[in-house]
């Protein structure tokens, strides 16, 4: 098996196409019984955000991986294979390996450095264990991605000014209003985790007052009761949205909240965060006189967000060297059921002679026999010992593969092996 991911992120599509791949939090279950039920895919993690939806996978042969995976989320999209595949981005081997650190350390987000996706991956990897689709392989990429993630935060200082999702498009409103927030009355529509990150991101900003809506009005109470906020039942969402300057929208509605008609019913000058995939704005609504929308794709095009280029360099320097000691980890394990195939040939090597040597020696007592057994065991164990330590440790370094094909070759293992016929050493795509 080897590791594949394969997505689409704000780099390679619009807001029109992620709305059409996102998998909501109810469906991930499904589609990753639907993944690992695919010949070629032995292991499964979906992650789905507002900007990127990716599917890790321990696949055992690239192009029929690959096959599989874009088969599944054609599908689900209703997006042609053919059309899909000119949103995603493909990287095998080594190249998702660093993809997965990169993106938990931050570096792959819009907003860089951006520490929500740690959440979120950690979401993902939660819904793949519940329904069982990561194995040995996809177990050990999420755990270490995870804690790459938090060390680059940790120890760099990529994420200090708190940027976010929510920060950026908050600096696109500021614009429209004369650059200063503060004062400035707003609306959270959501009270989920984008919806709490933009209630609280607004109150550090002094963007109030605040008011919160959701369809379940409990949400929204607890929601702005631990913020100082006011809870407005969604009933009366058309005339909230007549009192307030600001409105963050960020549900997981599949159907625009905000339609072309309850937007031309406010009368006056509205700004729309549009953070929901799908969206929450209606896009025959966008243009609408007084109305001003900024969502994902605006985001995107703004890229103001990009922290000091040493604080990136010092996180690209940490996600390298993590690379390479997972890559000396993954040629460890390949090595382990070649060392176990030498040792189960060694034993047998062991009881056939003791066959022999018994029934050539029947006066031997069972105490005799089992005396002999246990010397040649150990024998043979103390002969095995170094070498195969020492073999392990050389697996682990670069270029180890060899020494695995070396063993299996001069002792004749028959080693159950992954397909390896359309394996290719490394595949990026667009990035």
């Amino acid at each position: 098996m080897n590791l594949l991911s394969i997505g689409a992120s704000y780099r390679t599509a619009d807001v029109a196409v992620l709305e059409r791949l996102v998998i909501p939090e109810s469906s991930v279950p499904e589609l990753l019984q639907r993944l690992v039920a695919q010949p070629y895919v032995g292991e499964a993690v979906v992650v789905s955000t507002c900007n990127r939806v990716e599917v890790y996978a321990a696949v055992s042969g690239f192009h029929g991986g690959l096959g599989d995976i874009c088969n599944v989320l054609s599908e689900h999209s209703g997006i042609p294979a053919t059309e899909l595949a000119g949103h995603l981005y493909v990287h095998y081997g080594e190249a998702a390996v660093r993809h997965s650190f990169r993106v938990s350390s931050g570096l792959d987000s819009m907003v860089v450095g951006e520490a929500q996706i740690l959440g979120q991956l950690r979401d993902a990897y939660h819904a793949a264990t519940e329904v069982d689709s990561a194995g040995r392989l996809l177990h050990e990429l999420m755990q270490q991605t995870l804690r790459v993630g938090k060390r680059a935060h940790a120890e760099t200082g990529i994420d200090k000014a708190g940027q976010s999702v929510v920060t950026a498009a908050l600096d696109v409103a500021a614009e429209h209003l004369g650059g200063d927030l503060t004062g400035r009355s707003a609306l959270i529509i959501g009270a989920g985790a984008m919806g709490s990150l933009s209630v609280a991101t607004l109150t550090r900003t002094g963007v109030g007052p605040l008011r919160i809506t959701n369809r379940s009005h409990e949400r929204a109470d607890r929601l702005a009761e631990a913020y100082g906020a006011v809870a407005v039942p969604f009933a009366r969402l058309d005339e909230v949205l007549r009192e307030v300057d600001i409105v963050v929208c960020a549900t997981a509605s599949t159907e625009p909240v905000l339609t072309r008609e309850r937007l031309e019913r406010v009368g006056k000058d509205l700004i729309v965060l549009d953070l929901a995939v799908p969206r929450d704005v209606a896009p025959d609504a966008v243009g609408l006189p007084g109305l001003t929308v900024v969502d994902i794709d605006s985001l995107a095009n703004s890229r103001r967000t990009n922290p000091a280029a040493a604080e990136t360099a010092a996180v690209e320097q940490i996600v390298t060297g993590e690379v390479e000691n997972f890559l000396g980890w993954l040629r460890g394990a390949e090595i382990a059921p070649t060392v176990a195939a030498l040792r189960t040939r060694a034993e047998e090597v062991v009881s056939a002679e003791m066959r022999k040597l018994m029934s050539r020696r029947p006066e031997f007592t069972e105490e005799q026999r089992a005396d002999v057994s246990r010397t040649l065991h150990r024998v043979v164990q103390q002969l095995l010992h170094s070498p195969t330590v020492r073999v392990r440790q050389l697996a682990a370094e670069p270029g180890g593969d060899q020494y695995a094909a070396l063993l299996r070759e001069l002792f004749d293992l028959d080693v159950p092996l992954a397909t390896q016929a359309d394996a290719v050493p490394e595949i990026g795509g667009k990035a």
